[in-house]
């Protein structure tokens, strides 16, 4: 029986694999393999046959903007290093990937290691860097270990270190482990992490290019930027620029997660409609629930609704309606979801990870956390709705870095699209999706109720009371809201949410 193409289901044949080329498809440990698929090609190119100027102008024309969420063009940011003068300047890897549920630059560590090794070295080729460093969270063990195989084969083969391909050009690359403290993933943070401080970010300007790690000309992008670099040099500007949206060009790599059929990693063009990711590629939602909105670009990001999935992803689409891609987490939610809830959790993570240097994010967002879980009490009021959104905007426009200026994102945006269900919980108190526990009552419907006895015995403060074969009744004073009832009653349905 013939087998079926990959590339011919559902959840790959509208995808294109350019960051993931390789994953999956050598093995990751074995440099051969790397020099099989054209691996060190774009370095021999660079050093032998283009000037710095010239590599930097392939990646102007290329389109490539920063995959780690900022969407900033690479190649401007290159120019702006080489731009500088030095006696000593620096390439560095963000690895730091710390939004939940996002695993796009661990699956590129960990499939394709020599291609941010390879990349970085024409990048320090471009921008007069002599030094690197990939900064890479400690959980990610095996990430760790492949980069330094990789490493330690670049360097026996002359791939690294002194005189590369008889250029002239030398390149060291070393790693540095971080401790998982979500604003390292800040540019300014992480360097001062990799200096052995505290991380914690700095003020710009200046910025990097001019004064950054070591007080020296850096030149900072993540592990999804740096694995477009080597194809991009290797073939030139043109097959990359070619796909994508007129400003957003490529590809860009989701972790496409929650409320949806096909869950992993996706990898898109730029301008592929929202309604192709969740109902094509993902599968559509399970269990005969509906789509109601997806967060992109984790805690700094926003919330795309139902009434936007025909929506092109690109970096300015979605910056219009308030979103961001970020660095590429995509959790979808159902209608069985409190945005209003949704919203504090991803606050909660925030406020956690606020490294308290500056009072708008330290004491700001934790104002912001405060009146969301009155709301969610049922205690809210108008007025804190109000107060809400006006707190949001002051801390986006005082923070010190990109960890307090987006941490209202997810906020705002669920204001902007399902101000309704603030609404009703301040007016109403009352939950729309059924969740926040303060406002819920479960009840018995006595019209299905068999009689089983199920929900009694599971419920375990004895709130559920009846005989065998006739209909039960829960005591509202003895309920926790656990659920367990509802649980139990998987197949008559006869508890259910008030």
């Amino acid at each position: 029986m013939a087998v079926k193409p990959l590339t011919d289901t559902e959840f790959y044949k509208k995808q294109t694999r350019l960051a993931l080329r390789n994953c999956g498809v050598i093995d990751p440990e074995s440099i051969e393999e790397y020099f099989a698929v054209d691996g060190y090609q774009a370095l021999a190119k660079a050093l032998t046959q283009l000037t710095p100027e010239q590599v930097i102008q392939i990646m102007k024309d290329s389109g490539l903007r920063g995959r780690g969420g900022g969407g900033f063009p690479t190649g401007l940011k290159w120019s702006f290093t080489a731009a500088n003068t030095a006696d000593q300047k620096y390439v560095v890897c963000n690895a730091d990937e710390g939004d939940p549920g996002a695993f796009m630059d661990r699956s590129v560590l960990e499939g394709d290691p020599h291609a941010i090794v390879e990349a970085m070295a024409i990048c320090g080729y471009a921008t007069g860097a002599a030094v690197g460093y990939i900064y890479v969270r400690a959980e990610y063990p095996i990430a760790v270990k492949r980069l330094e195989i990789a490493i330690a084969a670049a360097k026996a083969r002359g791939l690294l270190g002194k005189n590369i391909f008889g250029s002239g050009f030398d390149f060291e690359l070393h790693i540095r482990l971080g401790a998982g403290a979500f604003v390292c993933g800040e540019e300014t943070a992480l360097m001062t992490s990799i200096e052995g401080n505290r991380g914690e970010p700095r003020p710009r300007p200046p910025y990097p290019a001019v004064k950054g790690l070591f007080g020296k000309p850096t030149t900072e992008n993540n592990v999804e930027t740096f694995a477009n670099v080597p194809q991009i040099i290797l073939r030139g500007a043109e097959p990359f620029a070619a796909m994508g949206t007129e400003k957003s060009k490529g590809s860009k790599v989701f972790a496409l997660g929650g409320n949806i059929k096909n869950t992993g990693l996706v990898e898109i063009p730029m301008g592929t409609k929202l309604r192709e990711v969740i109902e094509e590629i993902g599968g559509g939602i399970p269990n005969g629930h509906t789509f109601k909105a997806v967060q992109t670009g984790g805690p700094s990001g926003g919330c795309i609704p139902a009434a936007y999935m025909d929506i092109e992803i690109d970096y300015d689409n979605l910056s219009a309606i308030g979103c961001m891609i970020g660095s590429g987490g995509m959790i979808v939610m159902d209608d069985s979801k409190c945005m209003v809830d949704i919203a504090r959790f991803f606050l909660d993570f925030t406020v956690d990870e606020s490294c308290g240097k500056c009072s708008p994010c330290r004491i700001g967002t934790k104002r912001m956390l405060e009146i969301l879980d009155k709301i969610i009490a049922g205690n809210g009021t108008l007025e804190d709705v109000d107060k809400l959104e006006e707190l949001a905007y002051h801390i986006k426009e005082n923070s010190l870095c990109g960890l307090g200026q987006t941490a209202p994102n997810p906020v705002l945006a669920t204001l902007r699209f399902f101000r309704d269900e603030y609404i009703a919980h301040v007016t109403e108190h009352r939950c729309p999706a059924g969740v926040c526990k303060a406002m819920l009552t479960y009840k018995i419907d006595p019209e299905k109720c068999i009689g089983c006895t199920l929900c009694a015995r599971v419920c375990p403060t004895g709130a559920i009371n009846g005989t065998v074969k006739q209909p039960h009744v829960i005591d509202p004073e003895k309920c926790i809201k656990c659920g367990a009832c509802e649980t139990a009653c998987k197949k008559v349905h006869a508890v259910y949410r008030a």
